[in-house]
Formats: structure tokens, C-alpha cells, sequence
């Protein structure tokens, strides 16, 4: 069941949402079990900024039916702790490393993406244009012009895999996707979290430390499934779907709506294993049928 993404071939069609399954943590946790049964065909790291972030205050997670409402915020160490710390510890992964880059500026993004272009333990880049563009004030993802001046930037800047993680607040997802391609993307994923928020029942005030957050789980799964679909009539490059997938099934679904590859999210915050049962129960589904 082999599927090539972009020049990489990988093992199955199942990889994982960024952000949402700590590799690091987890080898710590489970140790070599962990590379001798790796959940995923590719890891997608958590977003690397070009400095360190603390994240949102807490709390930062509030339970919704069928999901979770999330306000972590971005924690990561920074460009250079990423380079330091976490990048020789991911490279000794049994599968292809995703590295997930976020900017405030397409100096930013550019900064990064050729700091990880020199690097051959990355065999890919995801670029996070969820983030507004601080000298416009526009969310770089939710603009068709502003994503193709982003990609634009950067893919002189790297000749490996360019992914573009649309964001589905947009008011026109499939023309930011064409954008997208037209400017040389390689791919693109989606949907990233919808905002929402949580009350304390006791107070009546906001519960989220960072006000909202980020829906995901099964409850956006219908909308994630009409955003790849639309998508994938605009544009004729891989597709990375995601939102709200718990099984093979689910992970068919986005396959029969145009995605090539399914990324796992909040089912791994419920069992870190969750991606090999995904994998398997899809391949069952594959063999008996067309997808």
C-alpha cells in the first residue's frame, strides 16, 4: 500500500496532523516499541518559529462533543533550540521528517525555509500560513495573493517539497489553494482548526487562557470533507485531508473526496497508537474496494 507523495514514497497513506502527536515524548515513553511500530508513514513536526514561544496561558483544552477546543498557542523552542534540540532526535525516525514552519512575515518564513533546506534529515516543508502578515495585517493563508507572494518568496529558497497548510477560515478555500499551486506549491493540507470558543459554567467568563481556540475531532469532519473536496476540483496536486478522522473509514472518506495522503489529529491525544489501527483498517477497506 505504498503511496508516493511528492517524491517520497511512504508506507501507507496515514501520517499525522502537526502539533498533535509528540514523538519525542512518546520514545520516551514507550522507548524502541515506538520506532520498531511508528504510528505514521511521515512525521509532521509541531510549528517551528523563528524564536521561542511560550504558548497561551493556561488552561488550554476544553472538551466539546465530538472534539476538543484548543489554545496551546505554539509552543516550540525556536529556529535554533529546533535545530540544537528536537531535529537530531526526529532524524533517528523510521519515516520521512515533515518539518511545519510558521512566520509573521515572508522574510520570516523565508528565514526558516532556508535554514531547513540545508538540512537533509527534512524532507519536506509544511508552511503554517494560518498567521497574519505583520506588514498588511492579512492572514497570509485566507488571501489568495498574499499566499502566492509567500510561496513566491520561498520556493527559490529550497528545491524539496513545498506543502501549503490552508487555513479554513478563508472566504475562498479552493482559489487560495490555486494560488497556492500557481506560485509553486507542491501540495497542500487541510482543514486546520475552526475557531470557537469555551465558557466556565461557574462564571459565565471565557475558559480558554487564550480566550479561543481551535476546533478538531469529529465534530468539523463534515466540513473538512466538503473543503477537500472543492479543493480537490480547483487543484491538481496531492491533498493532505484532515479533520476529525478516528478510523479506516473515516480516512476512505477523504481518499474518495480527493485527499492522497489522511493526517490523524485528536484521535492520537486518545490512543498515541491510533494511526497504525487507522492504517490497517484502511488498507482492508483498499483491498476489497476501489476507492
Amino acid at each position: 500500500m505504498t503511496v508516493d507523495f511528492c517524491g517520497l514514497e511512504l508506507a501507507h497513506a496515514i501520517i499525522n496532523a502537526s502539533g498533535t502527536f509528540d514523538a519525542i515524548a512518546a520514545h520516551r515513553a514507550f522507548g524502541d516499541e515506538l520506532l520498531e511500530r511508528f504510528p505514521f508513514a511521515a512525521f509532521v513536526s509541531k510549528t517551528v518559529t523563528l524564536e521561542p514561544r511560550r504558548g497561551n496561558p493556561p488552561p488550554r483544552l476544553w472538551e466539546v462533543a465530538g472534539g476538543l477546543i484548543n489554545s496551546i498557542g505554539l509552543p516550540n523552542r525556536g529556529l535554533n533550540g529546533y535545530l540544537e534540540h528536537d531535529l537530531p532526535i526526529l532524524a533517528e525516525l523510521p519515516v520521512p521528517l515533515i518539518v511545519n514552519v510558521m512566520g509573521f512575515s515572508r522574510d520570516e518564513v523565508a528565514e526558516l525555509v532556508e535554514a531547513f533546506a540545508e538540512r537533509p534529515e527534512v524532507r519536506a516543508l509544511e508552511l503554517n500560513v494560518s498567521c497574519p502578515n505583520v506588514e498588511t495585517g492579512l492572514v497570509m493563508g485566507a488571501d489568495p495573493d498574499e499566499t502566492a507572494r509567500l510561496v513566491n518568496r520561498v520556493r527559490p529558497l529550497t528545491g524539496k517539497p513545498l506543502i501549503v497548510k490552508l487555513t479554513p477560515n478563508a472566504g475562498d478555500v479552493p482559489a487560495v489553494a490555486a494560488a497556492a499551486r500557481d506560485a509553486g506549491a507542491d501540495a497542500v493540507s487541510l482543514i486546520n482548526t475552526l475557531r470557537g470558543m469555551a465558557l466556565d459554567p461557574r462564571t459565565g467568563a471565557p475558559w480558554l487562557g487564550g480566550v479561543t481556540g481551535g476546533i478538531s475531532g469529529a465534530a468539523v469532519r463534515a466540513i473538512a470533507l466538503a473543503q477537500v473536496h472543492a479543493v480537490a476540483q480547483a487543484v491538481d496536486i496531492p491533498i493532505v485531508g484532515m479533520g476529525g478522522v478516528e478510523t479506516g473509514r473515516d480516512a476512505r472518506d477523504f481518499m474518495r473526496a480527493g485527499a492522497t495522503l489522511v493526517a490523524v489529529g485528536t484521535q492520537s491525544f486518545r490512543d498515541p497508537s491510533a494511526g497504525l489501527g487507522i492504517a490497517s483498517e484502511l488498507a482492508e477497506l483498499l483491498a476489497k474496494s476501489v476507492v
